[in-house]
C-alpha cells in the first residue's frame, strides 16, 4: 500500500495566494498533493500552480471543465501547458463526446509538448448534493462512461467508490472528497464520510479541505488524518 501522504489531498480552498501560501508552507513535508479550484485560480491563475510546483508539490486541477467538446479540449490543451500537473478535472455530465475529447486533448498537448500527460479525472456526482434511489448507478454509468472515453479515473463518493471499485477494477483510479474526521461538522457535503471508511470503500486519494484549512493547527489537523489513513 502506497504510504499515507501519497493518498491526501489537501484543498486550498481560500480567497488570496498569502493565505494558500503559509497552509502549503505549515503542511511542510507531510503534504505532497494540494488541490488548487476555482475560488483560488480564478483569483490568482497559474501563480499559484506554479508556486506548488517550485515547492515540489504536486497539483490537481480541479476546475471540472463542462462545455462542448471543441471547448472543453481547449481548456485541456491550456491546463497541459502547466506542467507538470499530477491531475485535472472534467465533469462527465458532458458526455462521452466531450470526455473524449478532453482525454484525446491531453494526450496530444502533452506529446506535443514532451511533457508528463495529467490524469484526467472525471466528476461524477457532487458531494453537496444527497443520495438517493438512482446515485449509485448514475455514478456507475457516468464511470463507465470516462472509461471508455479514456480517462484515468473518477471523482466519487465513499458511498459510490466501492460500487465503482466493484464494477471498473483496480486500474481505475477513485478520488473521494467530502472527508470528514469522526466528530467534525459535514458543513455543506451531504454525503461525506471519514478516512478509515474511504480507505475501505477502495478509494485511492481522499480531498479534504476545511477540516484542515480551518482548523487551528493545519499541520496537527493533517497529521491526525494521516494517522488514520
Amino acid at each position: 500500500m502506497s504510504p499515507a501522504k501519497d493518498k491526501l489531498i489537501v484543498a486550498l480552498d481560500v480567497d488570496s495566494f498569502d493565505e494558500a501560501r503559509r497552509i502549503v508552507d505549515d503542511l511542510g513535508d507531510i503534504v505532497d498533493i494540494f488541490k488548487v479550484g476555482s475560488q483560488l485560480f480564478v483569483a490568482h491563475g497559474p501563480l499559484v500552480v506554479h508556486h506548488l510546483q517550485a515547492k515540489g508539490k504536486k497539483v490537481f486541477l480541479d476546475l471540472k471543465f463542462h462545455d462542448i467538446p471543441n471547448t472543453v479540449a481547449g481548456a485541456v490543451r491550456s491546463a497541459v501547458y502547466l506542467s507538470p500537473l499530477f491531475m485535472l478535472t472534467v465533469h462527465t455530465q458532458g458526455g462521452l463526446e466531450m470526455l473524449q475529447a478532453a482525454s484525446k486533448a491531453a494526450k496530444e498537448q502533452a506529446a506535443a509538448l514532451g511533457v508528463p500527460k495529467p490524469l484526467i479525472i472525471g466528476v461524477t456526482v457532487l458531494t453537496s448534493q444527497a443520495k438517493d434511489a438512482k446515485t449509485n448507478d448514475i455514478v456507475v454509468q457516468r464511470a463507465l462512461c470516462a472509461k471508455q472515453a479514456g480517462l484515468d479515473g473518477v471523482v466519487a463518493s465513499v458511498e459510490e467508490a466501492s460500487v465503482v471499485r466493484g464494477r471498473l477494477g483496480s486500474g481505475f483510479i477513485i478520488v473521494t472528497p467530502g472527508i470528514r474526521p469522526a466528530g467534525t461538522d459535514a458543513g455543506d457535503q451531504k454525503r461525506a464520510a471519514t478516512p478509515a471508511a474511504a480507505m475501505h470503500s477502495g478509494s485511492d486519494f481522499f480531498v479534504v479541505g476545511r477540516p484542515i484549512i480551518q482548523a487551528p493547527s493545519p499541520r496537527q489537523a493533517a497529521l491526525k488524518i494521516l494517522e488514520e489513513i
